[in-house]
């Protein structure tokens, strides 16, 4: 397992840019919103952690993580200034191969904004074959995903920032 041992909220923070001139959209899924919340939570404290204020950071609700993408696409769209968004969901297996179509819908949707548009989207959608492995990793023992989808968001703010000079 990828994240045995690993605490995902885990970071040197003297590692990471400043974010204090960086714009952050947070696009959050509805769907299992005890999960999204807490990852929300991490993204949101970590982003302040790292020099995020609340006037640079901007959040969107969707009602389930396939919405996700268009939320994306919209708030790219939308807010051209955005340094980087970040898609928060949380599918759990079921009984139906709709775990498979909604998970690699929103990894490819994701994945494609990402080619083709300039603001960097970071999947903070977790994928668990059950309820406990999410709640595990939205606050529990392995961390929070949302802190490390933060991290990554800082991280390529600023590469977007170095490309452009």
């Amino acid at each position: 397992m990828a994240t045995a041992g690993k605490n995902l909220s885990a970071y040197d923070k003297s590692t990471i840019p400043n974010a204090k001139e960086f714009r952050f959209g947070i696009v959050v899924s509805e769907w299992n919103d005890d999960i999204t919340e807490n990852l929300f939570e991490g993204a949101y404290q970590t982003l302040k952690e790292l020099g995020a204020t609340d006037e640079h950071i901007t959040r969107w609700n969707v009602p389930g993580s396939f919405e996700l993408v268009y939320g994306c696409k919209k708030m790219q769209q939308t807010y051209d200034m955005m340094d980087a968004i970040i898609a928060i969901g949380s599918v759990i297996q079921g009984e139906t191969q709709h775990f498979d179509f909604v998970c690699d819908g929103v990894t490819q949707g994701i994945k494609d904004l990402n080619v083709q548009n300039d603001i960097p989207v970071i999947f903070c959608v977790l994928t668990d074959n059950t309820r406990q492995q999410a709640i595990d990793r939205s606050g529990g023992k392995h961390g929070n995903k949302g802190a490390e989808a933060a991290v990554a968001a800082v991280k390529m703010a600023h590469l977007r920032m170095e490309a452009r000079l």
